[in-house]
């Protein structure tokens, strides 16, 4: 039986969220009695989020499920400094520019997840950009800075590694906390956000924040933070040999997007199912039971769940049945991710190598030669043998496009135009 009452709290407890709570007790009864308001912060420093920030949204989306209201904050001001939490190095710095590019990109992320709007539980999005921009350096030192000592700053994980490395930690990440944590004030006071939710690595951010509403305002705030996720066998979530699992579907299809979750290891099902999905907890205990072969039918309803959450349920219907024709009947399909070519460079040949990498399927044509060395390549399910062989129209199927395959589980199409 849950420790808590609210039905947030129970909720992320529930499902294997929670790491650490700041006043576990009084943030309980916030949740419970009055309507809670908790924001995540995002850096913009690309113009897609990855699977590895979906355990915040999926946060964001049960504090909203359970009458909450969200805020995504974007670091249009922080990401102009790069947060070094956990870094090794310091992150090469954006310009304005790219910085708003990349929030209109991060901005259709959120969408699928949450409802926008004016209402009481709406999500709002705002950028701390706002307020960041407008402070000045002595504004800084005699508001914010007098209220955090060098003594806590330099016992932060990340900084004292650092400084233990002798690797540079530079004055102006070391200016880091105190924005982030100054983020947290103005939202406590712009709307009376009270609740800061975050992965267990942001923990002494959050913490800061927490401490500075106190110090300044006398508020009352919190934290909490979720398990940083690793798969079973250690590797970073979202992560895969193909790159990263990106959630815009320009960057990464659904039928991509479906695949990822298709291939969780054994171990991380039950675990996955829980906290990227819907599915009520007695679904999820019965799928997570199954084994064998049968775990293959847990699998494929984590894929289904996942994918209809960001990219809709005719999608994830189409991904899953594409994987069938795939992988059973060896057929193409075009729900595959498909690349574009000229019907004349296909007319003169094109180097199977050079296919490989505008399909995604490798990452230059150097790595798409040693696929073929490896007998890892397939054209129309034919292995490759030839280095430099070519493809051209002859190879198109009865869809009118050819297929390509890397491995067994990466396939793509490539298409005339």
């Amino acid at each position: 039986m849950s420790q808590f009452k609210s039905e947030f709290l129970q909720t992320l407890e529930e499902r294997g969220f929670t790491k650490q709570i700041t006043h576990p007790d009084a943030l309980d009864e916030y949740c419970a009695t009055d309507t809670p308001i908790a924001y995540i912060g995002f850096d913009a420093t690309a113009d897609s989020l990855h699977v590895g920030s979906l355990l915040q949204i999926m946060m964001l989306r049960h504090l909203q499920r359970c009458g909450g209201k969200p805020i995504v904050l974007m670091g249009g001001g922080t990401t102009k400094i790069g947060d070094p939490t956990d870094k090794e190095k310091s992150r090469p710095l954006l310009t304005n520019e790219q910085i708003e590019a990349n929030i209109a990109g991060i901005r259709k992320a959120f969408e699928p997840f949450l409802t926008f709007g004016d209402g009481p539980t709406d999500a709002v999005m705002v950028n701390n950009a706002d307020w960041l921009d407008q402070l000045g350096y002595i504004e800084i030192l005699r508001d914010i800075g007098v209220h955090f000592t060098i003594n806590t700053m330099v016992k932060q994980e990340t900084v004292a590694r650092r400084l233990a490395n002798e690797q540079p930690y530079t004055f102006l990440e070391f200016n880091y906390l105190l924005l982030q944590s100054y983020d947290f004030l103005e939202l406590f006071r712009r709307q009376n956000c009270r609740l800061q939710l975050g992965g267990s690595d942001q923990w002494g951010n959050i913490l800061g924040g927490v401490d500075l509403v106190h110090k300044a305002d006398g508020g009352e705030a919190f934290g909490l933070t979720a398990h940083l996720i690793t798969t079973a066998s250690g590797g970073k979530m979202g992560k895969t040999a193909d790159g990263a699992v990106w959630l815009n579907p320009d960057r990464k299809s659904p039928y991509e997007y479906w695949q990822f979750w298709r291939n969780t290891e054994d171990a991380d099902v039950g675990r996955f199912l829980r906290l990227f999905t819907d599915l009520p907890i007695s679904e999820i205990e019965r799928l997570e039971a199954f084994e064998g072969a049968e775990i293959n039918d847990a699998k494929i309803a984590l894929a289904n769940a996942a994918t209809t959450l960001l990219h809709g349920e005719e999608a994830a219907r189409e991904s899953e049945r594409a994987a069938a024709a795939v992988f059973g009947a060896g057929q193409a399909d075009d729900a595959l991710p498909t690349a574009e070519v000229a019907r004349q460079t296909l007319e003169d040949g094109m180097l199977a190598a050079a296919a490989f990498t505008e399909a995604g399927l490798s990452q230059s044509n150097g790595e798409a030669r040693r696929l073929i060395k490896q007998g890892a390549a397939r054209v129309n399910d034919t292995p490759l043998s030839d280095q430099n062989a070519t493809i051209g129209l002859d190879d198109l199927n009865e869809n009118g496009a050819i297929k390509l395959s890397a491995g067994k589980k990466r396939h793509a199409l490539i298409r005339p135009v």
